[in-house]
């Protein structure tokens, strides 16, 4: 490029804002620059440039944060063309929404809950998400954040949108106008960055793979499973090649805390894989998810009752998303045989979400068309969720693949015995009393156990005892105890 193709090109380039420049060199220096010294601070930061200056350089100047590629490239403009390069890279990055952002460069917790303050799903992520992020907005200082609709810049979440994610108002925590007149950004240096919850938006994980590569923070997460691999015929087609782009971010974390034994060994196997890369990986621990029933009120009891129980039938219960690892269809395909052998009993199923479901919708229809009585429910609330626990004779849980399963912990912690599966965290769960265990893959097996807890009132008055001795474990106990791995001692 020609001297005059260089000075046309750098006209064009819009010029750092003042304020950025002083924030840059202030965050690189450790004490205030002002803005009239803050470019000779910081083409002295550039001059040899590390990709960790250099992430933040772009990340500050730009407005937006950048992946790992857009890190390399500008350091290596810095080889040829000095700090000017790296500072026009930054300047080119950004979007003209980008460079008019108010840019914020924290320290400290940032807990990153860019899906739970979203959506509206109240699967067991969400549930595990919601319930720690309670705790530990209520005894800890963070920063929530959560990410810009384009997913090019981490944002504050307001304490209006951090109580809906959360299920209530946020006591002690500044009300901010919602949505804010302004871009925020949030850029965390040396900070402790922890993701709760699972990423499947690949500009997200682009540029959070960089963030715990170059921003000098401490990188932590939840790790609920590794399903997206070990049973990727299951999952939704575009689920895991977006899935294996947060365990590449992920890889640079310092610690996982996995929510049961099952899933520390999936991570573990992941975690052997990453070395071949010559990198350490993440320390994985277990941390088993709390299981705290809710004791339902007798309003919620006569509604669930008079809305989704058949008077004289006992009702067995079916919690979970309408996906093929739950084995949904080997539900229905039990019932059936029982329906047909005399037994007696309605089953409900509840959950959403569903993905590959249609051959389980079509045997369900079938089913509900000859009379049986069977139906699903969408969208049910907690308090009638915990209402159809508590009325249920049983549960039935046989799924091929969990990180936890929820849906078999809550059973148990209402007292109401489980069929669920003889492997994985569902043997975790079962071994601590009042579930009887089954192969899922065999079909009589199933049907056996589900037959046993509707015709057996012994045996079902002894797992009954069993459940309702179990210990309680809490989320306050949980929330705490992530905390301590994943944010106090992480250091």
């Amino acid at each position: 490029m020609t001297v005059l193709a260089k000075a046309r090109r750098r006209s064009r380039t819009p010029s750092p804002a003042p304020v950025r420049m002083a924030l840059l060199a202030t965050t690189l220096e450790g004490h205030k620059v002002e803005a009239a010294h803050a470019r000779t601070v910081l083409e002295a930061h550039l001059t040899t440039p590390r990709d960790d200056v250099v992430w933040l350089t772009l990340a500050v100047l730009s407005g937006a944060l950048p992946t790992a590629d857009e890190v390399v490239t500008a350091r290596r403009a810095a080889r040829f063309g000095g700090p000017q390069a790296v500072i026009d890279a930054a300047m080119e990055l950004g979007h003209p929404e980008d460079r008019a952002a108010i840019v914020e460069v924290v320290s400290g917790p940032v807990i990153d809950i860019e899906h739970l303050a979203r959506t509206s799903l109240g699967t067991g992520i969400q549930r595990v998400t919601r319930e720690t992020m309670r705790h530990w907005v209520a005894r800890h200082d963070l920063h929530a954040a959560g990410w810009h609709l384009d997913h090019r810049a981490m944002r504050p979440l307001t304490a209006p949108e951090l109580g809906r994610a959360l299920g209530g108002s946020v006591k002690g925590r500044p009300s901010v106008p919602h949505p804010p007149k302004e871009r925020r950004v949030l850029v965390p240096w040396q900070a402790t960055y922890v993701l709760p919850e699972v990423v499947l938006e690949e500009g997200r994980t682009r540029r959070m793979q960089a963030l715990l590569r170059f921003s000098r923070s401490r990188g932590a997460a939840i790790g609920f499973d590794t399903v997206p691999l070990t049973s990727a015929e299951t999952a939704a087609d575009d689920v895991p090649p977006r899935f294996v782009l947060e365990l590449a971010a992920l890889r640079h974390a310092h610690r996982i805390a996995t929510i049961s034994a099952a899933a520390a060994c999936e991570y573990e196997g992941w975690r052997t894989m990453v070395r071949s890369m010559g990198l350490e990986g993440p320390e994985i621990r277990e941390i088993t998810l709390a299981v705290e029933a809710v004791t339902p009120d007798p309003a919620a009891l006569a509604e669930a009752s008079a809305r989704y129980c058949v008077p004289t039938l006992p009702m067995v219960l079916c919690v979970g998303s309408h996906e093929p690892r739950k084995n949904h269809l080997a539900v229905l395909h039990a019932a059936e045989r029982l329906w047909r052998d005399g037994v007696e009993f309605s089953l409900v199923f509840v959950g959403g979400n569903a993905w590959k479901s249609e051959g389980f919708s079509r045997r369900l229809a079938e089913l509900a068309a000859a009379g049986r009585p069977v139906e699903s429910v969408l969208g049910l609330s907690d308090r009638l969720l915990w209402a159809l626990y508590a009325l249920a004779r049983c549960t039935v849980f046989p799924s091929l693949n969990e990180g936890f399963g929820l849906p078999v912990a809550e059973s148990l912690a209402s007292g109401t015995p489980v069929v669920t599966s003889s492997f994985g965290s569902m043997l975790e769960i079962a071994e601590g009393g009042g579930a009887l265990t089954v192969d899922p893959r065999d079909d009589a097996a199933v049907a056996s156990a589900m037959r046993a807890l509707l015709t057996d009132d012994v045996l079902h008055h002894e797992l009954v005892a069993q459940a309702r001795g179990r210990a309680a474990r809490t989320w306050q106990q949980y929330a705490e105890e992530t905390w301590q791995y994943l944010v106090a001692t992480n250091r």
